[in-house]
């Protein structure tokens, strides 16, 4: 009987109740699920979205700060900036002087999805259901433990 004990203790480590790691992925899956809905009135993906919001917060910028600022490499990045160019709303420009260098710029169409994009934060205000100040302090331990981890905070 005491070896089963022993046993499980050893064990307790790869038990899915016992991880972080799986509330957050679980967690950050469904608030993506939960944009989806206000999201297709811009006709965005939730990872579109985010870099959209980049590009409308700093402006034109190159590939890999974007990358950077959104956490993606550039595999992932290129067919999502490229359908957002199909889509009218981002320019993708290799300056004369660098063509390994990309410059990304919001067109005027893009730009104007800025003011439709402003309703998207208050429609999803309601998607975790904790008081405002546990809402901060989440934010807070999570840019924080980004930063420990080596990685920017948006």
């Amino acid at each position: 009987m005491m070896e089963k004990a022993q046993n499980m203790s050893k064990y307790d480590g790869i038990r899915l109740n016992n991880q972080l790691c799986f509330p957050l992925y679980a967690c950050a899956k469904e608030i993506v699920r939960q944009y989806r809905k206000p999201l297709e009135k811009l006709n965005l993906t939730y990872t579109q979205y985010v870099v959209m919001m980049v590009l409308w917060e700093h402006g034109s910028m190159t590939e890999g700060e974007l990358g950077k600022k959104v956490h993606l490499d550039s595999g992932t990045l290129a067919p999502l900036l490229k359908r957002l160019e199909k889509q009218g709303y981002i320019n993708r420009v290799r300056p004369d002087n660098n063509e390994r260098k990309l410059i990304l710029s919001l067109t005027e169409t893009g730009n104007a999805l800025k003011d439709k994009a402003v309703e998207v934060p208050d429609t999803m205000r309601g998607c975790i259901n904790l008081p405002d100040e546990e809402l901060l302090q989440l934010k807070q331990l999570l840019d924080k433990a980004l930063s420990q981890m080596g990685r920017e905070q948006i």
